[in-house]
């Protein structure tokens, strides 16, 4: 190997800075600043000399260096609890879409529905100092938010709106969405309604249940007819498991609301795997609305939570609050209206 090489190959082994730059090219420090950051500020023929060296070197500037100066990341972060759940693909989606279109990078991270996970990663980014945070809490207190507030690094929640925090928030109206659903049930002639879903604490299947519990109380029903069959989890699996132990309920309920689309579909599977008829023995309803609803061997009908919306505004909320005109920002608390999508898996009660 020549000697040019050898010490080109040395520059890169070590990380080639902007002082190589500037030895290379014959300039100074400032200029090679300039090339990258103000071009126009340099002449052509020391603009293309420095050019030619930042390729030849394969140099790339550092952005954590920048940022310390300028004093603000071009990094977002996006928290939530389940990457296996479609629903928050789909609000992390939203988030990156909007982050890049205003020049920002992301950094998506799960808490695996664990506030002790939740708390470390809110204070990995406190210690990173990204430029903000969207999250889906799993605190249901409110600590992790509180404790991360102190930092003063901005953050919305999505898909939860915590009582008394600061901040802003986008989430959707699933006591409306509960009602949409139990109230569809009630329509087709169903009395006999079983609720599926995960542990009472987390406040979005609280406010489905007493969607629907209003519903069947203004259709003159006894609201506490409701049955209730909690899973473990909010998966397929748990779905299924729920399933098996309707199946053994006597008497078996003729329609079935679940609190997200995969434990429906979980429900689908046992139901289909031991001949029961849906919806011609049993009616259906998921929560969410995702992909996989309308894919389902038998299409689901679903309370449909915009997700992508949810995302994109919860970032666009944040990038304002970090943004050129952060000093005029005031928080907002955005609530989105669930629709019903009306499929295959719903129809009237056998006879």
């Amino acid at each position: 190997m020549r000697a040019a090489d050898d010490g080109r190959a040395g520059l890169v082994a070590r990380m080639v800075g902007i002082k190589d730059v500037a030895r290379q090219a014959g300039v100074s420090v400032g200029t090679v600043s300039n090339v990258i950051n103000r071009p126009e500020a340099v002449a052509e023929e020391t603009r293309a000399r420095v050019l030619a060296v930042i390729e030849r070197l394969g140099y790339v500037r550092s952005e954590s260096a920048r940022q310390l100066r300028a004093g603000r990341s071009r990094i977002v972060a996006v928290l939530v609890p389940d990457m296996s759940n479609p629903f928050y693909v789909d609000v992390a989606a939203g988030a990156e879409r909007a982050a890049r279109a205003a020049g920002l990078g992301v950094m998506l991270c799960t808490s695996a529905g664990d506030p002790s996970e939740e708390a470390e990663y809110l204070s990995l980014f406190a210690e990173q100092r990204v430029r903000g945070v969207l999250v889906a809490p799993t605190d249901p207190g409110g600590g992790n938010l509180g404790a991360f507030g102190r930092h003063g690094i901005p953050f919305v929640t999505a898909d939860r709106t915590l009582p008394g925090a600061p901040g802003c928030s986008v989430s959707v109206d699933d006591v409306a969405g509960g009602a949409l659903a139990a109230r569809h049930l009630v329509d087709l002639g169903h009395r006999d309604i079983a609720y599926v879903g995960a542990p009472a604490h987390l406040a979005q299947c609280r406010d489905r249940i007493a969607g629907a519990r209003a519903a069947l109380a203004g259709a003159g029903l006894d609201p506490d007819s409701l049955r209730q069959v909690e899973a473990a989890r909010q998966d397929a699996a748990a779905g299924r498991d729920a399933g098996a132990r309707l199946l053994a309920a006597a008497p078996r309920p003729t329609a079935v609301f679940c609190a997200n689309d995969l434990l429906a579909l979980g429900v689908l599977q046992a139901l289909y795997g031991a001949g029961v008829r849906v919806p011609g023995e049993v009616a259906l309803v998921g929560c969410g609305d995702i992909d996989f609803a309308a894919a389902a061997a038998v299409p689901l009908t679903s309370v449909r939570r915009p997700a992508r919306r949810t995302g994109r505004l919860a970032a666009e909320l944040l990038i304002e609050e970090t943004g050129e005109g952060a000093a005029e920002h005031e928080h907002r608390r955005v609530v989105l209206r669930p629709e019903l999508v009306v499929r295959e898996s719903t129809g009237t009660p056998a006879d």
